[in-house]
């Protein structure tokens, strides 16, 4: 799918394709179906102008549920693919047809500007955030700023180096059970320990 948009003398194209489905399984009763999101533009909407996440069902509904609310009712929003109680994990039909009312949901979703606007659709398209961590770096409740989480959305899970070394001081600087923590600092204590012995041991050795 193609999008164009005329803007300053430029034309801005939107890609985007829904496909690769794949079982996924929470445990041995339980499974779902997700999707690979594969985005190409060249639009100044967004920072990366390539990118590749998978997302479920489910996601989608919390993502037009976000955007209509965002947007103040002030956004038609297309509808998605209706949610059948008989929809088979094994009906390679039904999961093309899904899949198909998917990308159809987001090449219309991506020609607004208002919705181009929403940082939750960004996160939703460029990230490898779940819902509720979208929810929470859209409302500065998280470290990194939605856009280091679509820079890092490459990772499995975003981490920076900042956070990972945040990370590390405070498990250590708290009243932690973590035996790594607690044995690199008797370790420090030893080894001044012993560095103050073995200088008390030569300043005895010479004055003997």
């Amino acid at each position: 799918m193609k999008e164009e948009t005329k803007g300053t003398g430029n034309q801005q194209v939107i890609s985007v394709w829904v496909r690769d489905p794949r079982i996924q399984k929470n445990d041995f009763w339980h499974a779902f179906i997700d999707y690979e999101i594969c985005l190409h533009t060249n639009s100044v909407s967004f920072t990366k102008k390539t990118s590749r996440v998978r997302r479920r069902y489910s996601e989608f509904v919390w993502l037009r549920q976000k955007l209509q609310a965002n947007s103040l009712l002030m956004l038609q929003l297309p509808q998605l693919p209706p949610k059948n109680p008989f929809f088979s994990l094994n009906n390679a039909q039904q999961v093309a047809d899904r899949m198909k009312g998917l990308q159809t949901f987001l090449e219309k979703i991506l020609q607004s500007n208002l919705a181009l606007s929403d940082s939750c659709l960004h996160l939703f398209l460029q990230s490898q955030l779940s819902v509720s961590e979208i929810e929470a770096c859209v409302s500065g409740k998280t470290s990194f700023s939605v856009a280091q989480a679509v820079h890092n959305s490459s990772l499995r899970r975003f981490h920076s180096e900042e956070d990972l070394r945040k990370d590390l001081t405070v498990s250590c600087d708290s009243d932690s059970d973590s035996s790594e923590c607690r044995d690199s600092r008797h370790q420090n204590k030893d080894l001044a320990l012993n560095k103050s012995k073995s200088a008390v041991t030569l300043d005895l050795t010479g004055t003997c």
